[in-house]
């Protein structure tokens, strides 16, 4: 080829070979709106970051319209900041008809109500309801049900765009002006851990919006959600209260019944036939659920038995068994306390994944598929072994779906620990009020009256069967045995109204 010796020549070959070829064309000097300043300190260009705008600047950049998908992550719980402080920047915007699709929504979430009654939130997608929200739900405050999906079947939606997420605002603890955010960087004012559902959000949706308190100079690394993946980030006062995130449902106990039914639990870890060398767990978050894990801690010092992991919400306990040796690693979709925050940032085996990698139903690598023993809790349980995790024996929200369903379908065995009656309401019932994990995923029952496996788990009776120390007992003598002390309840009074639909983890109406 003649080689241009004139800039012109070279400008009209190189443009009409463009041309004839389908490349673009951009102007010499590269993009203007992104191009830095030759010589400006980097230090100073941090400053004038692109991406880094006001919370109403970010909203309009994003093209969010009224009718579209909105999301939000629930790692801070109930101490989350964010969530009403961009619903209410969005109403002063005057937006309506927008679909709330949270991974799940809490009790400091009251104002959700008020921008419901303005016509701002039409629809809600989420895993869980709680509180004053939750009651005004129940009541029939919303004119669309409520879709609630379990924390992996929310993943896998998203990944097959079932949920189409147009805008999403995710808080991070630390994120620099280009969106490198991180839950757990140390010495910041906000402090979360896993970002594990977020980090979906950021992948998936068409626009994402980082939301931080910790404003730090680039490169913020590690990170748990890359640049690419976000569009804006806006610096606010706080994103949350980091006090808050082992509240709620993740609770120490000290309660007698909680610890009668956690040291049931345990001696039925021990014998079941699971709690081997190389074993793998992950509890729930209910107290009994939650004092398991200290009392399998001396059998496995004394057996010299070690977990090759444990997965899903991480707590402290986990942590000091994973720093005694005990369990090898750590795999972290939400740290449910400050101990598993800081946990992530010390412990090179402490990892963090998203919440697909996680629990989705549809991804052969999902770490739920590699799980032996799950111990899970309950608001009610059936004679068939379903489980209801969501709706109180009064008809009224108040949990969440969370990873319950996910992890009891695939663990290789799954206890769930309830108690026999609360408060006047029988736990074991002739049919649960609303269905969350199906029977055929549940094999063991706990109550502090005795031990109830799934009849389709022979293989786990015949192993308990021995032990003097488990009383196993028909499901059906446990219903009987509520009703003989607390009465067959009253009908709740339903109306016509569908305020919820759950669903099941392949994409299925469930109840």
């Amino acid at each position: 080829m003649k080689c241009m010796s004139k800039i012109e020549d070279r400008k009209n070959l190189v443009e009409s070979f463009s041309k004839e070829n389908g490349f673009p064309i951009y102007p010499a000097n590269g993009n203007p709106a992104v191009r830095c300043k030759i010589g400006t300190p980097r230090k100073e260009l941090q400053k004038t970051s692109p991406k880094l705008v006001q919370l109403e600047e970010a909203i309009r950049l994003s093209g969010l319209k009224n009718g579209m998908t909105i999301s939000f992550h629930d790692h801070f719980r109930r101490g989350d900041k964010v969530v009403n402080l961009v619903l209410d920047k969005l109403g002063e915007m005057g937006f309506k008809d927008l679909h709330l699709a949270a991974s799940s929504l809490n009790t400091v979430h009251e104002p959700v109500i008020e921008h419901i009654k303005s016509g701002l939130i039409t629809r809600i997608t989420t895993s869980g309801l709680r509180g004053e929200l939750a009651d005004a739900i129940s009541h029939g405050i919303l004119e669309k049900p409520v879709v609630f999906r379990s924390h992996g079947g929310r993943a896998a939606s998203i990944v097959q765009d079932i949920i189409h997420i147009d805008v999403a605002f995710l808080s991070s603890p630390s994120s620099d002006p280009l969106g490198n955010a991180c839950g757990y960087r140390p010495d910041l004012k906000s402090i979360c851990g896993s970002l594990g559902y977020a980090k979906v959000d950021a992948h998936y949706a068409d626009k994402v919006v980082i939301l931080t308190d910790g404003l730090v100079p680039y490169p913020n690394t590690p990170f748990s959600i890359p640049e690419d993946d976000v569009d804006y980030v806006v610096e606010v006062d706080s994103i949350g209260d980091t006090t808050m995130i082992s509240s709620g449902a993740i609770r120490e106990t000290q309660n007698p019944r909680d610890l009668l039914l956690a040291q049931i639990a345990a001696n039925v870890l021990i014998n079941s036939g699971y709690l081997e060398d190389g074993f793998s767990i992950q509890t729930g978050t209910g107290g009994a659920s939650l004092a398991v894990v200290e009392l399998i801690r001396q059998n496995m010092i004394e057996k010299g038995i070690k977990a090759s992991f444990a997965l899903g919400g991480i707590t402290g306990h986990m942590v000091k068994l994973h720093e005694e040796g005990l369990i090898e690693r750590l795999i972290d979709v939400q740290s449910f306390d400050l101990v598993a925050a800081e946990s992530l940032n010390k412990n090179k085996f402490h990892q963090e994944i998203s919440a697909n990698e996680y629990a989705s139903a549809f991804q052969t690598g999902s770490a739920v598929h590699w799980v032996d023993l799950v111990i899970l809790s309950a608001l009610e349980v059936d004679v068939n072994f379903n489980v209801n995790v969501l709706v109180g024996s009064d008809g009224i929200i108040r949990g969440a779906v969370g990873g319950h369903p996910d992890t009891a379908s695939d663990s290789a065995m799954s206890i769930v620990i309830c108690p026999l009656v609360r408060g006047r309401f029988p736990c074991v019932r002739d049919e649960v009020t609303t269905l969350v994990t199906p029977g055929k995923a549940i094999d063991v029952i706990i109550t502090e009256y005795g031990v109830a496996v799934n009849p389709n788990r022979p293989d786990i009776a015949e192993r308990l069967k021995p032990v003097r120390t488990i009383k196993l007992v028909d499901i059906h003598d446990l219903q009987k045995k509520a009703l003989a002390i607390v009465g067959e309840p009253e009908p709740i009074p339903w109306g016509d109204k569908i305020v919820g639909v759950v669903m099941n983890r392949d994409g299925s109406v469930l109840d």
